[in-house]
């Protein structure tokens, strides 16, 4: 092959993302070509359905369900995965791998869960695999982990990294509309899916948290350990609460580093509902937008924002690791830069900080009758696990029996000393539903 001759991509799924990829391989086709100095041209298409008119001219490539054939068409130098899932994914990736092709791939659920299966795979192939697609849509936040900020010691990053929760907890704000009428409204508009439960329930944040902090720390992130909690139980009280105190709730995905005095090393890794300042840049952040904030040891402070979804905007990273892995491929070399930023070798499992030892501020909404002492009782049970109460409010008066919210915004606090505290208060016979927890991040 010349170095001029066109180089032939491979697409697997041709849902929307597909379509998006197709549509940039042949709208910019010249801008692309000009940076690369050699074309990239469709050589084939696989789907399971091949019957639905994508409104896209595939200009003569071969477009059938074998996505097998696909792989192994002398034509296709470079494929691309976008059918998502565990199973089908993974065998193709690897024999794609196998054969020594490069693959480019927006599966982060694949990824945090087989990515050092995968990334073996690449390693004895002599091929590359890249997924800047998988974590922030269009935002190149994986290229900026492995190379722009590769001198620095990652301290923190705290991620919006979901579009729909994002999107649901933006409305419920404007609106003070529930969660569900919420919910319901962004299926009607296509913000969220039929079954909405990875997304509403963190578990898609949470795949996404995995691959940035094992990059950011070069570490081995088990992802069944990553702690994860949704937005299903946030209520209007919560959003109206956290801005009469100065804040936003945003569902983060957080990531820290930590060393002990004797000089050990571990990491947070969680999902949940958190309150951030209101005048913070990342709180400022709405609908479906993402936005990922890392501190670095030597630049600091930086922001990265952009569409987290959507054809276009994640067929834009899709599209720029096929420019990188052709580039590559075209000058014979492999392997420039490490998947995950740290080199394989030097990638080693760190203990994760289990959420009882954070210690900071919380936000607590208990549930409980209206009737002379039950505040007593359930700041008496705060006190007697070393908890000092900041604000205390009860909103709202109920009838006999009825019961009302009242709300706590602790001091910082032990979470293992809270959870203990909690144990204790929701067996009060006068505390009728489980405590709400919502933690507080001060510095982002």
């Amino acid at each position: 092959m010349t170095q001029d001759a066109p180089m032939g991509v491979g697409v697997i799924g041709f849902g929307t993302i597909g379509t998006g990829v197709v549509k940039l391989l042949a709208s910019n086709a010249d801008v692309i070509a000009s940076r690369l100095g050699f074309p990239l041209r469709l050589a084939r298409v696989a789907d399971l359905d091949t019957a639905r008119d994508r409104g896209v001219d595939l200009r003569g490539a071969p477009f059938d369900s074998d996505a097998n054939a696909l792989i192994d068409d002398p034509a296709v130098h470079l494929v691309v995965e976008l059918i998502g899932g565990y199973d089908a994914s993974r065998r193709l990736i690897l024999r794609a791998l196998g054969r020594g092709k490069p693959v480019v791939t927006a599966n982060k659920a694949l990824l945090a869960v087989h990515g050092k299966e995968v990334f073996e795979a690449a390693r004895r192939g002599g091929a590359d695999v890249a997924f800047e697609a998988s974590v922030g849509g269009g935002i190149p936040i994986l290229r900026a982990l492995r190379e722009g900020l590769a001198a620095n010691r990652i301290e923190s990053l705290h991620g919006i990294i979901n579009g729909t929760t994002n999107y649901v907890l933006t409305q419920m704000e404007q609106g003070g509309e529930p969660f569900e009428v919420v919910l319901k409204r962004a299926q009607e508009l296509g913000y969220a899916e039929l079954d909405p439960s990875f997304d509403v329930d963190g578990v898609d944040a949470a795949h996404k948290i995995t691959l940035l902090a094992s990059m950011a720390f070069g570490a081995e992130v088990p992802f069944k350990e990553v702690p994860v909690e949704g937005i299903r139980d946030v209520t209007p009280l919560d959003i109206e609460m956290a801005a009469e105190f100065g804040y936003r709730i945003k569902l983060l995905g957080i990531t820290k580093r930590r060393v002990d005095d004797a000089g050990r090393e571990r990491i947070e890794v969680r999902v949940h509902p958190t309150m951030i300042p209101a005048d913070s840049l990342l709180a400022k952040v709405d609908g479906a937008m993402n936005a990922i904030a890392v501190h670095g040891d030597a630049v600091g402070p930086t922001l990265f924002y952009g569409a987290g979804a959507g054809e276009m905007p994640t067929a834009s990273a899709v599209v720029a690791d096929l420019i990188e892995l052709a580039r590559e491929v075209r000058r014979g070399s492999t392997g420039r830069v490490a998947p995950l930023s740290t080199l394989p070798e030097a990638l080693v499992p760190k203990p994760l900080v289990p959420l009882g030892e954070l210690h900071g501020r919380l936000y607590l909404r208990f549930t409980a009758q209206d009737r002379p002492g039950v505040l007593s009782h359930i700041t008496g049970q705060l006190g007697r696990h070393g908890i000092s109460i900041e604000s205390v409010i009860q909103k709202g008066r109920g009838h006999a029996g009825a019961s009302v919210p009242v709300v706590v915004f602790t001091h910082p606090a032990s979470e293992a000393a809270v959870r203990k505290a909690l144990e204790a208060i929701d067996r009060l016979p006068d505390v009728t539903a489980a405590t709400r927890v919502v933690r507080i991040e001060e510095e982002l």
